[in-house]
């Protein structure tokens, strides 16, 4: 396994709409695993392919925050089935958009439908965070990033802030 970097936005990546898999086999399986050890290393309770520039339709998940007990999940092709009308509310964070966050509502359960790191299909009822988790990843998977919910003043503010970061030199602190 090895950690792979993640794309930070402005980048034009992100936006794309990542490709279905024909078939779960060892190089999909690399990949989820580079995927979830960069998601760790990050962090992060969660991570999309195109996120490490590679517009393929995974995601992974951790959201146990529990460096004894992981509970990885790997999503292969996710498609939500249902979304309950009922919103909620989580301050929503994201790897490729570092050091920013901001409320977004969400439908607070959906149900998902998905191939499994070893290319089982699947159905998952989710609710609260991990519901949240999944909608944003599958976000992710269309060229959506969670700031795209914001105004679009308080979108160009992140971008823009993003940017001059991004065009730092590295700092070194001895």
């Amino acid at each position: 396994m090895s950690v792979k970097t993640i794309l930070i936005e402005p980048n034009t990546i992100l936006r794309q709409k990542s490709l279905p898999i024909i078939t779960v086999g060892q190089d999909e399986q690399k990949l989820m695993d580079d995927m979830l050890e960069t998601m760790y290393s990050a962090k992060g309770i969660g991570l999309a392919a195109i996120q490490i520039g590679v517009p393929k339709r995974i995601i992974v998940m951790d959201i146990s925050r529990d460096k004894e007990n992981k509970n990885p999940m790997y999503f292969v092709n996710p498609v939500i089935k249902n979304r309950d009308l009922e919103k909620s509310i989580y301050e929503e964070g994201c790897l490729s958009v570092p050091n920013q966050f901001a409320e977004i509502e969400r439908p607070c359960k959906c149900e998902v439908e998905y191939l499994d790191y070893n290319g089982n299909k699947k159905i998952l009822k989710a609710e609260g965070l991990l519901a949240t988790c999944i909608q944003h990843e599958m976000d992710h998977l269309e060229g959506i990033l969670f700031i795209d919910y914001l105004s679009k003043l308080k979108r160009s503010m992140i971008v823009k802030k993003l940017s001059k970061q991004k065009n730092k030199p590295d700092r070194i602190i001895a």
